[in-house]
């Protein structure tokens, strides 16, 4: 691992744009292209987003973790948990359109859309207990950023 960083915040809707720019600005050392900063975000607004919503069922009284890391071969992972309500069936919530919403509320696409910006996605559940997704993007483009050391920090 060249850097990690982790941080934890309440489960409110007002988050999802802190955990985004959070993780941006820790991704920015990886140099990433504007394009695989968008799905960076996407990604991360969409994991964050569903914790909230759907992990803690609009209570703002959880928790949501994120963590974010990257190696030496510029793989970036972000970790998305809560210990909210958790997914009775992982398979049948990753299909496109399934939502636990009323309907026309939400779009089911949610997992879709991590899937699609990023080159990995995996979640565990566990009812009554809570999510983990775990999603990887490798990013490509550096422009020589020295990675973090440790030294001077």
């Amino acid at each position: 691992m060249e850097n990690q960083m982790e941080v934890t915040f309440r489960a409110c809707p007002q988050n999802e744009s802190f955990a985004r720019v959070v993780v941006a600005a820790f991704a920015v050392q990886l140099s990433p292209t504007l394009p695989e900063m968008a799905d960076i975000k996407t990604a991360v607004s969409e994991a964050v987003t569903n914790a909230i919503v759907h992990g803690y069922l609009h209570r703002e009284d959880g928790m949501v973790r994120l963590k974010a890391e990257y190696d030496d071969r510029r793989v970036l992972t972000v970790t998305v948990s809560d210990e909210g309500c958790g997914i009775p069936d992982i398979e049948k919530a990753m299909q496109p359109f399934y939502s636990t919403g009323e309907k026309g509320e939400r779009s089911g696409m949610g997992f879709c859309v991590m899937q699609t910006f990023m080159d990995y996605v995996d979640v565990h559940s566990k009812v009554g207990e809570g999510t983990v997704v775990t999603m990887r993007k490798y990013v490509a483009q550096g422009y020589g950023v020295e990675p973090c050391t440790g030294v001077g920090l």
